[in-house]
């Protein structure tokens, strides 16, 4: 062979070898990325040719896939769809997926190694694969009443079972209909996405979990009540400074009370009766007492900065990381740059309630998969770990159920239940409407549940009081859970 053709002979195989590593590394390592790109059709039509997964919630399909005649073979539907759209996300055909319909699409597509033996029994007697489906934790009851009780206002509610972390309602509002995104219309998909994107109250995010972060206000007065205890310096007994204005150090500000008063006799008050009446003077100076790393380290211990999936993945809450000291007294009260989410907020109550332990939270209860839905899979509880002792557990739980039975949030009672709470009037702009805030647990025979509830736009300026609009929503939701 001449010089010209060997080289040639070269060219060719280096082609052929760079053709070859391509198609290997697109086929092979890309190509579950290709594959999980929202908005692939091709996966899309492969995936709506077959029948999908539901969503389940007692025993009733709230996300199913149901036979059409067109390409798609199958078309996603959604019963009571804005009710639970926060949580079963949308399947589309332009846009992709969301929440649980992305961060379960392996299962409810049938392709997740979960269902090994499933699809290996398909192959041997030539079954059709088909997705599995998905049982969650929700209890239909109590996320009806949620969503009642919210009556279209913005905000979320969220309400666990503290001793395993079962999600039992998790609302959103605004929400919207995702059975016009599930449209094989691709026309009329466009204009309702747009008009979704284009709504300035965010119908498409999951308040709950996500989005814009809130300031939890005097919510955050159980985490520095919590660190109080357990530094071992303090009981619900412990005299405090409350003031009626607390000065700021290195600032000529001040921090008042919101009833322009001092919190008690000689400008002083107890530990139990600063949370029961939400003294901000007394909390504002316990936490510049108690220090910066010490409020951060409770704050972790009830689940602030960690990354959490319920299997969507959850925003972490935020403590500001070094506040100087007028900071630090903003922070202690759940101002300043303190963010959380409802779902970290129930998550106080949900430890407090569970004798100090914090469980995850989850959504499902167990995979199904065939004609008869067996059971694939069953998630364990899981153990966060120790929020704080459980001595201290149980006087924050007698210091909550002051606040019910004699302070702030009295709207919460339920008769016949001990309902432990906390109210939260969260500044988050000059002139605007506080956020207005109520987390809460109680106890009826075997059924324990414990609320946050966050509404945006309640009331005036001066009237959107976490105890006057929060907590009897948070009243519906637990009479729902605890069964009237």
């Amino acid at each position: 062979m001449n010089r010209p053709l060997r080289r040639l002979s070269a060219v060719v195989a280096v082609l052929f070898a760079a053709l070859f590593a391509s198609t290997t590394w697109i086929q092979y390592f890309q190509a579950d990325a290709l594959n999980n790109r929202p908005g692939n059709s091709r996966q899309l039509y492969a995936e709506l040719g077959r029948d999908r997964g539901s969503l389940i919630v007692a025993g009733q399909a709230v996300a199913s896939s149901v036979p059409v005649d067109d390409p798609y073979v199958f078309q996603r539907q959604y019963a009571a769809g804005p009710v639970y759209a926060p949580v079963t996300g949308y399947y589309s055909i332009r846009y992709g997926t969301s929440m649980l319909e992305r961060a379960e699409n392996d299962v409810l597509a049938g392709t997740s190694d979960r269902l090994f033996y499933r699809q290996l029994s398909d192959l041997l007697t030539g079954e059709k694969p088909r997705g599995a489906s998905v049982d969650l934790t929700l209890d239909p009851a109590v996320q009806q009443a949620a969503w009642d009780a919210l009556d279209g206002r913005k905000g979320s509610v969220v309400a666990l079972d503290p001793r395993t972390g079962d999600v039992l309602a998790m609302v959103s509002s605004p929400s919207y209909d995702p059975n016009a995104l599930a449209s094989h219309d691709g026309e009329a998909v466009s204009k309702q996405w747009n008009a979704l994107l284009a709504d300035p109250d965010d119908p498409l995010t999951n308040r709950a979990i996500g989005g814009d972060l809130y300031p939890p206000g005097s919510t955050f007065k159980l985490v520095t009540a919590a660190a109080a205890l357990e530094s071992g310096k303090y009981e619900e007994s412990t005299l405090l400074d409350g003031p009626a204005e607390l000065d700021l150090p290195q600032t000529t500000s001040t921090l008042g009370n919101d009833e322009g008063t001092a919190c008690g006799p000689n400008d002083q008050v107890s530990l139990i009766d600063a949370l029961r009446i939400s003294c901000n003077t007394a909390f504002a100076s316990l936490g510049m007492t108690l220090g910066a790393d010490a409020l951060r380290t409770q704050a972790e211990k009830f689940g602030f900065g960690q990354d959490l999936s319920v299997p969507m993945r959850v925003t972490p809450s935020t403590f500001p990381a070094d506040p100087n000291a007028p900071q630090l007294a903003q922070s202690a009260i759940g101002q300043f740059d303190v963010r959380v989410t409802p779902l970290q907020v129930a998550m106080y109550s949900a430890a407090i309630a569970n004798g100090g332990v914090l469980m995850k939270p989850n959504l499902v209860r167990d995979v199904r998969a065939g004609d008869d839905l067996s059971v694939v899979e069953t998630p364990a509880p899981q153990e966060l770990g120790r929020a704080v002792s459980a001595s201290t557990a149980a006087t924050l739980t007698d210091m909550m159920k002051a606040v019910v039975a004699r302070g702030t949030g009295t709207r919460a009672q339920i008769d016949g239940v001990e309902v432990a709470g906390k109210t939260g009037t969260a500044q988050h702009g000059a002139g605007l409407p506080p956020y207005a805030w109520f987390t809460s647990f109680a106890t009826k025979g075997d059924r324990q549940v414990a609320v946050a509830v966050v509404i945006e736009d309640g009331g005036t300026v001066d009237s959107a009081y976490g105890g006057r609009l929060a907590a009897p929503v948070a009243k519906q939701v637990m009479e729902a859970a605890l069964g009237g």
